[in-house]
């Protein structure tokens, strides 16, 4: 015998949403140069920094040793301007020499170091572009296929797209309601007939995937949308799925259920007991 008492019971939705990774990133070539090797095997997990492709460095290398030349002539020449500031000091004191003589002295002496300033960054930029030679992944995640081979031209003109790097864990799955459903659930939640199930982050959403079975890991819903669609009139949800094993691609469609409301008075019975 089974005993029907009222009971808090949820409003479970099921809605139709697709996969999406948390985080896309574009490997791009930020200086010009031939491509010398392909670090990375494709399809492979990636970390954030790791070397991806090595670009020809050689002219980098060449401009960035001109740069230092030019630094050491640069400060060279501060040597000397302030050592002939220094001695015509005392003389200027002394009106052993001309007031201009004194202030031209100064003024070179002020010139050398605004070279030396201009020849540290000339030299910074140099080691910069040297650094860019390697392309490094911006994140870590799971990379595809090269979009360039060895021996490539890329960055001539334009940033070159080498490759892309999707981080599947966590995983991202948006999903779509129609905006009535949601319009008609916060009235009757308003009106005390339902209670609100949680704020985002706190509802729980399982991931029902195409052949209908159930993904072992729970989510939980992120946002739901603040405007509306106005060419499907549905309102877009997102929900945050854990994938340490990768097991979901981006682009997957699945379904997701949730509760979204609870029903403060409702009975439960045995499916056997019902009948149509």
């Amino acid at each position: 015998m089974v005993k029907a008492e009222p009971a808090s019971v949820g409003l479970v939705t099921e809605l139709p949403g697709r996969t999406e990774a948390s985080r896309i990133a574009q490997v791009r070539a930020r200086v010009a140069g031939i491509v010398q090797r392909q670090l990375f095997r494709e399809g492979s997990d990636v970390k954030a920094g790791q070397p991806l492709f090595r670009l020809d460095d050689a002219p980098y290398r060449a401009t960035l040793a001109s740069a230092q030349a030019a630094l050491a002539r640069a400060e060279a020449n501060v040597m000397q301007t302030r050592a002939q500031a220094e001695r015509y000091k005392p003389l200027a004191e002394a009106n052993a020499i001309s007031q201009q003589e004194y202030i031209a002295a100064q003024a070179a002496f002020k010139q050398a170091e605004a070279d030396v300033a201009s020849a540290k960054a000339a030299m910074q930029t140099a080691q910069i572009n040297v650094g860019y030679a390697a392309v490094a992944s911006p994140i870590a995640g799971r990379i595809g296929r090269a979009l360039v081979t060895e021996g490539a031209l890329v960055g001539q003109g334009e940033a070159t797209q080498l490759a892309v790097v999707q981080q599947i864990d966590p995983l991202y799955v948006n999903f779509t309601q129609p905006a009535g459903e949601v319009m008609r659930l916060r009235a009757a939640i308003a009106s005390g007939a339902y209670t609100s199930a949680g704020s985002a982050g706190s509802v729980a959403v399982t991931v029902l995937l195409e052949d209908g079975s159930v993904y072992p890991l729970r989510g939980k819903l992120l946002f739901s949308d603040l405007s509306v669609d106005p060419s499907s009139n549905q309102i877009t949800l997102r929900a945050e799925v854990p994938n340490p094993k990768g097991a979901l691609l981006p682009g997957l469609y699945v379904r997701v259920r949730l509760e979204q409301a609870q029903v403060p008075s409702g009975i439960l019975l045995p499916q056997q007991a019902v009948q149509r």
